[in-house]
C-alpha cells in the first residue's frame, strides 16, 4: 500500500507525474474513441475547458508553467507494449477483441495533439482543436491534471505530520461510507470519479479501499488503467460529446431531430448488440424517450446523469412500459452528483423495481469537505466539453439547465427542435 501522505510530501519526485499513461483516461473515452474513428474520422472538434465553480481561482492557485510542463508531459506518453496487449487481448463485458485492430493500430502510433493555454483574469483558457479521435482523449488527462495540481496547490505548505492527519481522516471518511453501503442487499457500485479525483493515488486507493469493503458490490472502475492494475472490470460505454458532436453537423432542423438517434444506430452497428445503454438527457429525457425508435426500448437500460435523478428514472420506466417492456428486467445506472446519502436513497426507492447500479464519480475520489481550513480542498465543478465541430457550436441542453453549453441563441433553437420545455434549476455540485 503506498504511503499518499509521504509521496505528497514529496510530490517532486520525478516517479509522480500525474497522468503516466494513456490508459490513464475512462472506459467510454476508448469505446467512444473507436466508434468515431470508424464513423467520423475527419470531423474537426474544439473541447473546452470550463470551470463551472467560477468561486475557485484556477490561475490563481494553479502555476502557469506547472500546468504546460504536466501537459506537455501528457503528450509526450504512447501506449506501452502491455497496456496495448491489455486492450487487444482482455474481455470486457464478455467480449474478446472489443477493440478493432485498425483502431489499436492507430492508438498504439498515437501522441495526443497540441493544446492552447491562456491565462484570462483568475481562469485558464485551454482548449483542443483536431480531428475528434485524437482530441476527444484530451478530455480526461487534462481535467485530472488541473483537479490535481489544485490539489497540491492547498496541500504544497502542509507538513509531513499534517498530511498524515490529513490523509488518515479521508480515509476514514470514506471507510464510514463503505460501512454503510454494504449493508445495501444487491448492491452493484462502479468508480466513475477519474475526471474530477483528488490525485491518481488517491483514486487507486478508493478503489482497493471500495474492493476490500464492499466485495462483489463493487463491480468495477471507469479507469483502464487502475482496470488493468487491478485485475478489475473497466466500466463505461458512452457519453453526451457524441450526440452533442453529432447534432452540431446536422444541415436542417429535421437532421439534427434525428442525431441524438443517429448516434445511437452507430453505436449499436459498432458493438454488435452489445453495451446497449441509453444516456437521454443530452436534449432532455422526456422527449427523447417519446419521440425515440421502437428498437431503443429493447436496450439494456439507461444512465441518469441530470436532474431529478428519480424523476428521470420514472420516466424511464413508464416508457419502458408504455413500449411493451419489463422494467424489472432493465439496468438503471445513476451517474450524477452521488454520495452515499443519495445511493441509500435511490436504492431504497427502486430496488424490485429496476436493476439499480450507481456509477459513483467526484464524491467517492474526491471528498475532502470539511478537512482543511476554509475548504479549500472542496471538490468543484470543472468540465472540458465538445464547443465546435466543423465550426459549428455544439450544444447540450440536459434535463438541468445549470449543465447546459453552447450559445444562447443555439440553445433556444434547440429547445424548439427538441420540444424542451421549463426545466427546473438544480444546483450543480461537482
Amino acid at each position: 500500500m503506498v504511503d499518499i501522505a509521504t509521496r505528497v510530501y514529496n510530490h517532486h519526485w520525478k516517479i509522480d507525474p500525474i497522468v503516466r499513461s494513456l490508459l490513464d483516461t475512462d472506459f467510454y473515452k476508448l469505446l467512444m474513441c473507436q466508434s468515431v474513428f470508424r464513423n467520423k474520422p475527419d470531423t474537426n472538434v474544439t473541447f473546452s475547458l470550463i470551470n463551472r465553480t467560477q468561486s475557485v481561482p484556477l490561475a490563481k492557485l494553479v502555476d502557469e508553467g506547472e500546468l504546460r510542463e504536466q501537459l506537455d508531459h501528457v503528450r509526450s506518453l504512447s501506449l506501452a507494449r502491455g497496456e496495448s496487449t491489455w486492450l487487444r487481448g482482455n474481455t470486457f463485458y464478455g467480449k474478446r477483441q472489443m477493440f478493432r485492430p485498425d483502431f489499436m493500430e492507430w492508438f498504439e502510433a498515437l501522441r495526443l495533439p497540441p493544446y492552447h493555454l491562456e491565462r484570462v483574469g483568475d481562469q485558464y483558457e485551454l482548449t483542443f482543436e483536431g480531428k475528434w479521435p485524437e482530441v476527444m482523449l484530451w478530455e480526461i488527462p487534462a481535467l485530472a491534471v488541473l483537479m490535481e495540481l489544485r490539489s497540491r496547490a492547498v496541500l504544497r505548505d502542509l507538513g509531513r505530520f499534517e498530511l498524515q492527519v490529513l490523509y488518515a481522516r479521508a480515509m476514514t471518511k470514506l471507510w464510514e461510507k463503505v460501512e454503510r453501503l454494504r449493508t445495501l442487499p444487491n448492491l452493484r457500485l462502479a468508480d466513475f470519479g477519474t475526471r474530477r479525483r483528488h490525485s491518481f493515488l488517491w483514486q487507486d486507493w478508493c478503489v482497493q479501499a471500495m474492493l476490500e469493503g464492499l466485495g462483489g458490490a463493487f463491480i468495477g472502475t471507469s479507469n483502464c488503467l487502475i482496470a488493468m492494475r487491478r485485475d478489475i472490470e473497466a466500466i463505461g460505454t458512452n457519453a453526451h460529446e457524441l450526440p452533442m458532436v453529432y447534432a452540431a453537423l446536422a444541415d436542417s432542423d429535421a437532421e439534427l431531430a434525428e442525431a441524438p438517434y443517429k448516434v445511437l444506430a452507430d453505436w449499436h452497428e459498432e458493438h454488435s448488440g452489445n453495451l446497449r445503454i441509453i444516456l437521454p438527457d443530452t436534449y432532455g429525457t422526456r422527449n427523447f424517450l417519446r419521440n425515440a425508435p421502437d428498437w431503443l426500448a429493447g436496450w439494456t437500460g439507461v444512465r441518469i446523469d441530470s436532474g431529478d435523478p428519480a424523476e428521470g428514472a420514472e420516466i424511464a420506466i413508464a416508457w419502458w412500459k408504455q413500449r411493451g417492456e419489463d422494467p424489472t428486467k432493465k439496468l438503471v445506472i445513476f451517474s450524477d452528483g452521488l454520495d452515499v446519502d443519495k445511493i441509500e436513497e435511490l436504492h431504497r426507492q427502486f430496488s424490485g423495481r429496476v436493476i439499480v447500479s450507481f456509477g459513483w464519480g467526484t464524491l467517492l475520489t474526491n471528498d475532502f469537505r470539511g478537512l482543511t481550513p476554509d475548504d479549500r480542498l472542496a471538490p468543484f465543478s470543472l468540465v472540458c466539453k465538445a464547443t465546435e465541430a466543423n465550426g459549428r457550436p455544439c450544444v447540450k441542453i440536459s434535463d438541468n439547465p445549470n449543465k447546459a453549453t453552447g450559445p444562447k441563441a443555439e440553445i433556444e433553437r434547440y429547445k424548439q427542435v427538441f420540444g424542451v420545455g421549463t426545466q427546473a434549476e438544480m444546483e450543480v455540485l461537482v
